[in-house]
């Protein structure tokens, strides 16, 4: 997998949000630092955008680390959780993010997926075939689909150092 970088690069960021938080409690029972990881994913190029996609359950600590990942960088993006009649649940993103993802890829030389989930798979082929953009995913390893990380051009594993994207004493 090719790392090449140069400052020169325009770079976006696409966070699914719930994804990583999920990886990160189930693998590691730790909250992830969305901070860290923007700066390490973007490193000294140029960063024109950032997302984080939120789901809004209405809990009491959303506000605050909505407020938190702003500070971090980015523009956040909420949704309500949908709750159906049977009691099921649902608030993912994904059509938002590949939506946003396509439309900002004509400004961009670096398009960086910050998930594991394997639904994007269409989304980076497409980047690939047909914007002429860099694709590149971060997550934890463990919890990524393989063909996600086959089909980017990069793939930083946030496994091989958690300490450094995780929320110290919490």
């Amino acid at each position: 997998m090719n790392s090449y970088q140069s400052n020169a690069q325009r770079v976006g960021v696409f966070v699914d949000v719930s994804n990583l938080y999920h990886s990160a409690r189930h693998l590691y029972s730790g909250k992830v630092n969305f901070a860290k990881i923007l700066e390490h994913s973007v490193g000294k190029r140029q960063l024109i955008r950032a997302i984080a996609y939120v789901v809004s359950a209405d809990l009491p600590e959303e506000k605050g680390f909505f407020e938190a990942l702003h500070r971090a960088g980015y523009e956040v993006r909420q949704k309500d959780l949908q709750v159906f009649a049977g009691g099921a649940k649902k608030g993912d993103w994904d059509v938002g993010i590949t939506v946003d993802a396509i439309t900002q890829a004509q400004k961009l030389d670096v398009v960086i997926l910050i998930t594991g989930d394997g639904d994007y798979l269409p989304l980076l082929t497409y980047l690939r075939a047909n914007t002429g953009c860099r694709v590149e995913v971060v997550s934890f390893g463990r919890s990524t689909s393989h063909q996600l990380i086959d089909e980017a051009d990069s793939f930083i594993d946030l496994d091989s150092s958690p300490s450094a994207f995780l929320m110290r004493g919490k």
